[in-house]
């Protein structure tokens, strides 16, 4: 048994409309949402020190006194971009 639905008191054009309008509204719910996670992006000490243009012994001097979060992964050091970014203050508070 087959069923058939009749949209009689919509032309093509309304219903491809009011289609359009529901699938818009459900879309602008979701993207409230979602916010994309970007990757994390994780830099070396010699890339950290090349992007302020100061020596590496600066670096591991901002280590030591906890202006940076170095990670490790063996005998490497690593930095997340995003708390490098995070550790910059502005000087006029």
């Amino acid at each position: 048994m087959s069923a058939t639905v009749q949209f009689i008191q919509y032309t093509p054009e309304q219903l491809q409309t009011e289609i359009t309008a529901g699938v818009k509204h459900q879309l602008d719910e979701f993207l409230k949402h979602f916010t994309p996670k970007q990757p994390n992006e994780y830099l070396t000490r010699h890339e950290v020190a090349k992007m302020f243009n100061v020596d590496i012994s600066t670096v591991h001097n901002w280590c030591k006194s906890k202006k940076l979060k170095p990670l490790g992964l063996g005998s490497r050091v690593y930095f997340l971009r995003s708390d490098i970014e995070a550790s910059l203050k502005p000087l006029n508070d």
